[in-house]
């Protein structure tokens, strides 16, 4: 699920998943911004240190992976939004309610649309990490709409921080079009100044009215949210790791010529007892021919006397 997660803001891309908050003297230890950054620090450092993210920084993503990610993130944050609604004049979640600023299933409605075709519904499911993830949201938005708080702190404030490098890692590494197809999730067209709004988002969690024993129980909340975050991570890498390398989008893939030709990765699945053979092997052969290697023997002394007049 290449997305950041909110924590302490981002100096450098190995450390995407951490912002510092803005120095404020008006703030607390018993505000619910400075709980939550230092209730969840453990957390962070757990979740930036996984192996699918360490990969994601590195640029070693495959676009089948991506996608796959992408589709977690539409299922988690159908889930997220569908209860946010449902929320929405509830005062233990109200304040934080930012639809046209936040929200996220259009975006990533056009992300899937681009990836998978006009069909992408009948194409995508749920994997059971995220379905995990989702079963909890919808829980938490039933039954105990105050800790919906660190599921919307979690996601929102990750994806203004960090989630603007894995926005350029990604564009990068799978050659994605400059017009962000693709990569509209990580786009927030109605937040002008994300340092601002992020600034604002904290003031309102900061000014609702809760008690300490809610508030803790909303940090316990956040950090079984990174937990949850964690295991699409883990579920992520171990699909990559069965992922095959993607040829390269032009041309034959790369061969040395080395060891058994029914290993060469573009025609192995193609042999048989009259399939094609490796095309490197095929000019091997052809150069071993005595006419072949008469006129190419020609054509080294005529080049050789051509570079020495040259150079006279």
């Amino acid at each position: 699920m290449p997305s950041a997660l909110a924590g302490p803001e981002v100096g450098q891309e190995g450390d995407v998943l951490h912002y510092e908050e803005t120095e404020d003297n008006n703030v607390s230890p018993t505000d619910l911004s400075e709980m939550l950054k230092e209730g969840t620090k453990e957390s962070h450092d757990r979740a930036e240190n996984t192996q699918f993210v360490k990969d994601f920084l590195k640029g070693r993503i495959k676009k089948e992976l991506f996608k796959l990610a992408t589709v977690a993130l539409h299922f988690t944050y159908c889930a997220l939004e569908e209860e946010m609604d449902r929320n929405k004049d509830n005062p233990v979640f109200a304040p934080l309610y930012f639809p046209i600023e936040l929200h996220r299933r259009e975006a990533l409605a056009k992300d899937l649309k681009y990836f998978y075709g006009e069909d992408w519904k009948e194409k995508i499911q749920c994997s059971e990490a995220t379905q995990q993830y989702v079963d909890r949201i919808h829980h938490v938005g039933q039954h105990e709409p105050e800790l919906l708080v660190a599921h919307a702190y979690t996601r929102y404030m990750g994806d203004l921080s960090g989630g603007q490098v894995l926005k350029k890692v990604a564009q990068r590494a799978l050659k994605l079009p400059s017009t962000e197809e693709g990569i509209q999730f990580y786009v927030f067209d109605n937040v002008s100044n994300a340092q601002q709004f992020k600034q604002l988002y904290r003031a309102r969690m900061n000014a609702l009215d809760l008690d300490k024993n809610t508030k803790e129980r909303i940090v316990e909340e956040a950090n079984r949210a990174f937990r949850f975050n964690m295991q699409v991570f883990d579920e992520l890498d171990q699909i990559g790791r069965s992922l095959t390398e993607e040829a390269p989008e032009e041309g034959f893939p790369v061969h040395d010529g080395k060891g058994d030709i029914r290993k060469c990765p573009y025609y192995a699945d193609k042999l048989g007892t009259a399939g094609p053979g490796c095309p490197f092997h095929a000019v091997l052969g052809l150069a071993r021919q005595p006419l072949v290697q008469l006129v190419l023997a020609a054509c080294v002394a005529v080049a050789a006397g051509a570079a020495a007049w040259y150079i006279l």
